[in-house]
């Protein structure tokens, strides 16, 4: 039986952000199903090469499909190697036999989920009316997020900050070649949040850039970059003020944005009102009022990979992309 590899080019010309959307949906719905496996994320740090790996799993009984999946994060990479500071190849194996289905690159894969996810948070939680967007963070990530909320809300402004003004406007670019979208970069981050529905962070910091007194009521908050422990973003205060909903409890408790504030006694496990997949489903409030300040943390779940490299894989077979070979 042969396995089918999926290059990146491959992958992309599978995936779109409508895709990733409807499977992002169906894997919080599976989620509160418990109608999966997840095991914990396994981390690892090499600081020598300022260099971090994880790697997520998941088996998904509906499908029948176990995914494996390896996401590195090198930053110096793009500098020092001329290779992508992120890789992320993904493994889908048959349940029912373990044998290795599809290999794939699962860099874009990674980025549509994580992107369609703090979509799906936009649009159960911000004001309906929100178009102004502040980005902390001007990677590839960033540019997701972007791509995925306009296909859910009338946005019509961001606002971008980042310290590396190369990569701002690399951004800026980027981004209207691919929307009809006003681009403002910015100096800082409190210029940034000026007049802003969305907040949006997606860096690798590990210390509060966010002040509490940069947030408007009203606000909603997707909080992207602190995926793994001693990571922040946000100023705990912002959390303590804030609705928080997370992607899963048990991921945010031990690596999110919400594990700072438990571990600074700023607030209790109880202030988390719930997971976004039970928003979903209707079985907790959402928005109470505009001037509530609701948040997202999120740390990406396995789940999320598995339902969408599993759509990737039967589009590529019905198309007849990619290369089989004869592993074994």
């Amino acid at each position: 039986m042969p396995t089918l590899l999926l290059s990146k080019k491959e992958v992309a010309r599978l995936l779109t952000m409508d895709l990733a959307l409807a499977s992002v949906k169906t894997a919080f719905r599976i989620y509160q199903g418990a109608r999966m496996q997840q095991p914990p994320i396994v981390s690892m740090a090499v600081d020598a090469h300022q260099g971090e790996l994880d790697l997520k799993s998941c088996y998904v009984p509906d499908s029948e499909l176990i995914s494996i999946k390896i996401a590195s994060g090198y930053w110096n990479n793009p500098k020092n190697h001329r290779l992508p500071a992120m890789h992320a190849p993904l493994v889908l194996l048959a349940g029912k036999t373990g044998y290795p289905l599809c290999i794939m690159d699962g860099s874009l894969i990674t980025g549509y989920r994580t992107g369609a996810a703090g979509a799906l948070s936009a649009a159960l939680l911000a004001r309906k009316e929100s178009r102004t967007v502040a980005l902390v963070g001007a990677g590839n990530q960033a540019f997701m997020q972007v791509m995925a909320i306009k296909k859910v809300l009338d946005i019509q402004e961001v606002r971008v900050f980042s310290p590396n003004r190369h990569r701002v406007a690399a951004f800026k670019k980027n981004l209207q070649d691919h929307l009809d979208i006003t681009v403002i970069p910015c100096e800082g981050v409190e210029e940034t949040l000026r007049g802003a529905d969305l907040l949006i962070t997606a860096t690798p910091s590990e210390k509060a850039i966010v002040k509490r007194d940069w947030v408007k009521a009203g606000t909603h908050i997707i909080a992207i970059g602190a995926d793994m422990a001693g990571k922040q973003e946000l100023d705990t205060s912002i959390l303590k003020a804030a609705k928080i909903y997370v992607d899963s409890l048990s991921q945010c408790l031990e690596r999110g944005e919400v594990r700072n504030g438990l571990l600074q006694g700023v607030f209790p496990a109880s202030h988390i009102q719930g997971e976004l997949g039970d928003l979903l489903l209707g079985n907790i409030e959402g928005r109470r009022g505009e001037e509530d300040i609701t948040l997202f943390d999120a740390t990406g779940m396995a789940l999320q990979d598995n339902t969408l490299a599993g759509g990737i894989y039967q589009l590529a077979r019905e198309r007849g992309l990619g290369t089989r070979l004869d592993l074994f």
